[in-house]
């Protein structure tokens, strides 16, 4: 088992990294990072807990590192951590700059350590269904692709480095990075990026708005996130030469994370009936419209991989080149909205 030491014990550590750490046959969590209270130990009562970030480097027993702390700090952690020998997952986003990402590749691979990032929503089963249909070319040759991501907000939430400018965050940074990250995986890099971000609720330091459109040859991806939509339209939408596809709903995993549930529970990632998907198509000449039952997520498979890559040496399936591709594209959305022009992006 390859033991692991969690940076935080925040939102990100309780749903998404601990319950599917401790449950998980390949992992042991062996330390938490809680500067003054015990919440990882009561839940977790075989872990020891540590009052800082050096604690948990100092302990040569820890393997495994995850930095799962504020944005604004990823580099520096995972800096850290590296120096200190530890094989890293990065909470996303990656970095906050390209070149932070850059000098964290280099670091690794002249140390020989693992660095990945928690890109958890590749395994999403809205979006292993949506790859599965594209593989399968049951909607002909794409030639659109709409990614929604809509929350209703409308209030600045108080006493949290998430609705400060001073910080250098906001939504492109947070919901961003899946969704560039998922619209990267289908299409790889685009040739250049157009993008309108900005902030629309009231008294909001931080972008909480966006529509980005990814350039490719022959098809159209577009990718928006709001705080301000109370009324859901679909999560995805998709046309092609011989058909659509539209998708509503989110991915059960995250509420059942916060009911408590756990990965290895019977039935996990599935998806209520009501929420799949519908396909409207042409199949050997035949006319079809009918729901596509969404496969099971399983944001366990992330770790699946950071066990077989560190035990087996297996390829990496969220490589930090992948990551730091999803900061450049941040980057380039930015300077589009910024100029209110389209900006090119030179494939590295």
């Amino acid at each position: 088992m390859i033991p692991v030491g969690l940076a935080s014990f925040g939102m990100s550590g309780k749903l998404f990294h601990a319950p599917i750490v401790a449950h998980h046959a390949g992992f042991s969590l062996y330390a938490v990072v809680e500067r003054t209270k015990n919440e990882a130990k009561i839940i977790y009562p075989e872990i020891t807990v540590v009052r800082s970030f050096d604690d948990l480097l100092a302990d040569d027993r820890i393997e495994l590192v995850v930095v799962n702390t504020p944005d604004f700090t990823h580099y520096e952690y995972a800096r850290k951590a590296l120096e200190a020998g530890k094989n890293v997952i990065v909470e996303k986003p990656f970095t906050q700059k390209v070149q932070q990402a850059e000098e964290l590749i280099e670091l690794a691979h002249k140390k020989n350590l693992l660095l990945s990032v928690y890109q958890n929503r590749r395994w999403d089963g809205d979006f292993l269904t949506i790859r599965k249909l594209l593989d399968s070319k049951v909607l002909g040759r794409l030639v659109e692709f709409e990614s929604h991501y809509m929350r209703y907000r409308n209030y600045i939430q108080p006493n949290t480095w998430k609705e400060s400018v001073s910080q250098g965050i906001g939504l492109s940074y947070n919901l961003g990075s899946h969704m560039i990250d998922q619209a990267l995986t289908l299409f790889g890099m685009p040739e250049a990026v157009w993008a309108d971000i900005d902030s629309l609720r009231d008294d909001s330091e931080v972008d909480d708005y966006y529509h980005i459109r990814l350039i490719y040859p022959r098809l159209k991806v577009t990718l928006r996130a709001s705080y301000l939509v109370r009324e859901q339209g679909p999560r995805y939408t998709l046309h092609g030469t011989l058909g659509s596809f539209l998708k509503y709903g989110l991915d059960p995993q995250e509420e059942a994370l916060k009911q408590g549930e756990n990965p290895a529970m019977p039935g996990w990632g599935k998806e209520s009936e009501e929420f799949w998907g519908i396909l409207n198509t042409e199949i050997n000449g035949l006319s079809f419209r009918g729901k596509v039952e969404t496969l099971a997520g399983n944001y366990s498979a992330f770790y699946d991989n950071i066990h077989d890559a560190l035990r087996q040496g297996a390829a990496l399936e969220v490589q930090p080149e992948q990551a730091l591709n999803v900061i450049r594209v941040i980057e380039k959305a930015t300077e589009s909205s910024r100029t209110g022009r389209c900006v090119t992006i030179k494939n590295s």
